[in-house]
Protein backbone atom coordinates (compact mmCIF):
# COMPACT_ATOMS: atom_id res chain seq x y z
CA UNK A 1 0.00 0.00 0.00
CA UNK A 2 2.68 2.59 1.18
CA UNK A 3 4.29 1.46 -2.35
CA UNK A 4 1.37 2.65 -3.82
CA UNK A 5 0.74 5.51 -2.12
CA UNK A 6 4.15 6.79 -3.33
CA UNK A 7 4.04 5.54 -6.91
CA UNK A 8 0.96 7.69 -7.04
CA UNK A 9 2.36 10.81 -5.75
CA UNK A 10 5.23 10.38 -8.04
CA UNK A 11 3.21 10.10 -10.91
CA UNK A 12 1.45 13.44 -9.26
CA UNK A 13 4.27 15.27 -9.00
CA UNK A 14 6.19 14.34 -12.66
CA UNK A 15 3.00 14.86 -14.41
CA UNK A 16 1.14 18.01 -13.03
CA UNK A 17 -1.74 16.46 -13.17
CA UNK A 18 -4.73 15.13 -11.27
CA UNK A 19 -3.60 11.87 -9.73
CA UNK A 20 -6.50 9.77 -11.07
CA UNK A 21 -6.05 10.72 -14.58
CA UNK A 22 -1.87 9.61 -14.91
CA UNK A 23 -2.17 6.92 -11.83
CA UNK A 24 -4.17 3.69 -11.23
CA UNK A 25 -6.61 4.11 -8.18
CA UNK A 26 -5.68 3.01 -5.01
CA UNK A 27 -8.21 0.00 -3.66
CA UNK A 28 -10.17 0.54 -0.45
CA UNK A 29 -9.89 -2.72 0.89
CA UNK A 30 -7.42 -5.04 1.30
CA UNK A 31 -5.33 -6.53 -1.56
CA UNK A 32 -6.07 -10.07 -2.71
CA UNK A 33 -2.87 -11.04 -2.36
CA UNK A 34 -0.81 -10.59 0.85
CA UNK A 35 2.28 -11.47 3.02
CA UNK A 36 1.08 -13.72 6.48
CA UNK A 37 2.52 -11.40 9.49
CA UNK A 38 1.64 -13.89 12.33
CA UNK A 39 -0.80 -16.80 13.23
CA UNK A 40 -3.20 -13.68 14.22
CA UNK A 41 -3.11 -12.18 10.91
CA UNK A 42 -3.52 -15.67 9.22
CA UNK A 43 -6.54 -16.23 11.36
CA UNK A 44 -8.49 -12.80 10.21
CA UNK A 45 -7.75 -12.67 6.53
CA UNK A 46 -7.59 -16.14 5.92
CA UNK A 47 -9.52 -18.48 7.88
CA UNK A 48 -12.54 -15.50 8.25
CA UNK A 49 -12.02 -14.17 4.79
CA UNK A 50 -15.47 -13.83 3.26
CA UNK A 51 -13.60 -15.01 -0.32
CA UNK A 52 -12.00 -18.34 -0.89
CA UNK A 53 -8.37 -17.86 -0.17
CA UNK A 54 -5.19 -19.86 -1.97
CA UNK A 55 -2.29 -20.03 0.47
CA UNK A 56 0.86 -20.29 -1.17
CA UNK A 57 3.72 -22.03 1.06
CA UNK A 58 6.89 -20.95 0.18
CA UNK A 59 10.54 -19.87 1.19
CA UNK A 60 13.12 -17.93 0.07
CA UNK A 61 15.51 -20.24 -0.87
CA UNK A 62 13.43 -22.22 -2.84
CA UNK A 63 13.72 -22.22 -6.88
CA UNK A 64 10.35 -23.66 -7.79
CA UNK A 65 8.89 -21.03 -5.56
CA UNK A 66 10.18 -18.14 -7.46
CA UNK A 67 8.95 -20.11 -10.53
CA UNK A 68 4.92 -20.43 -9.13
CA UNK A 69 4.86 -17.59 -7.09
CA UNK A 70 4.53 -15.51 -10.63
CA UNK A 71 2.30 -17.55 -11.72
CA UNK A 72 -0.28 -17.44 -8.91
CA UNK A 73 -0.25 -14.06 -8.82
CA UNK A 74 -1.06 -13.80 -13.09
CA UNK A 75 -4.24 -16.76 -11.94
CA UNK A 76 -5.50 -14.71 -9.09
CA UNK A 77 -5.54 -11.58 -10.98
CA UNK A 78 -7.40 -13.09 -14.07
CA UNK A 79 -10.43 -13.75 -10.85
CA UNK A 80 -10.56 -9.80 -10.23
CA UNK A 81 -11.25 -9.80 -6.85
CA UNK A 82 -13.08 -13.10 -6.34
CA UNK A 83 -9.94 -14.74 -4.68
CA UNK A 84 -7.53 -13.88 -1.94
CA UNK A 85 -3.85 -14.81 -2.28
CA UNK A 86 -2.13 -15.86 1.25
CA UNK A 87 1.89 -15.70 0.90
CA UNK A 88 3.21 -17.79 4.20
CA UNK A 89 6.62 -17.96 4.14
CA UNK A 90 7.44 -21.76 5.87
CA UNK A 91 10.53 -20.25 7.47
CA UNK A 92 9.04 -17.03 9.34
CA UNK A 93 5.88 -18.64 9.92
CA UNK A 94 6.76 -22.54 11.13
CA UNK A 95 3.98 -23.23 13.54
CA UNK A 96 1.33 -22.67 10.27
CA UNK A 97 3.53 -24.86 7.94
CA UNK A 98 2.72 -27.58 10.62
CA UNK A 99 -0.27 -26.78 11.68
CA UNK A 100 -1.48 -27.36 7.89
CA UNK A 101 0.91 -30.78 7.01
CA UNK A 102 3.59 -28.67 4.45
CA UNK A 103 6.15 -31.05 4.41
CA UNK A 104 7.76 -29.78 0.50
CA UNK A 105 7.40 -26.74 -1.02
CA UNK A 106 5.68 -25.15 -2.68
CA UNK A 107 2.94 -26.30 -1.39
CA UNK A 108 -0.51 -24.53 -2.16
CA UNK A 109 -3.76 -24.73 0.04
CA UNK A 110 -7.54 -23.88 -1.62
CA UNK A 111 -9.39 -22.83 1.70
CA UNK A 112 -12.78 -21.20 1.26
CA UNK A 113 -15.00 -20.29 4.33
CA UNK A 114 -12.18 -21.50 6.71
CA UNK A 115 -11.95 -25.01 4.88
CA UNK A 116 -9.48 -26.96 3.37
CA UNK A 117 -10.71 -27.62 -0.42
CA UNK A 118 -7.88 -28.62 -2.18
CA UNK A 119 -4.28 -28.76 -2.26
CA UNK A 120 -0.69 -29.24 -4.06
CA UNK A 121 2.39 -29.64 -4.19
CA UNK A 122 5.20 -28.84 -6.83
CA UNK A 123 5.17 -26.28 -9.79
CA UNK A 124 2.21 -26.51 -11.91
CA UNK A 125 1.24 -24.60 -15.48
CA UNK A 126 -0.74 -21.55 -16.07
CA UNK A 127 -3.86 -24.25 -17.48
CA UNK A 128 -3.42 -26.30 -14.13
CA UNK A 129 -3.85 -22.97 -11.91
CA UNK A 130 -6.42 -21.43 -13.79
CA UNK A 131 -8.34 -24.48 -13.22
CA UNK A 132 -7.35 -24.86 -9.29
CA UNK A 133 -8.47 -21.44 -8.88
CA UNK A 134 -11.50 -21.59 -10.56
CA UNK A 135 -12.73 -24.89 -8.47
CA UNK A 136 -11.91 -22.80 -5.78
CA UNK A 137 -14.04 -20.46 -6.14
CA UNK A 138 -16.73 -22.78 -7.90
CA UNK A 139 -17.08 -22.14 -11.73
Amino acid sequence: MAFRLLVRRVCVDLQRVPASSVCPPLFSRRSVSFNVQDHEDFTDRVINSQLPVLIDFHAQWCGPCKILGPRLEKAIAKQKGRVAMAKVDIDEHTDLAIEYGVSAVPTVIAMRGGDVIDQFVGIKDEDQLDSFVEKLIGQ
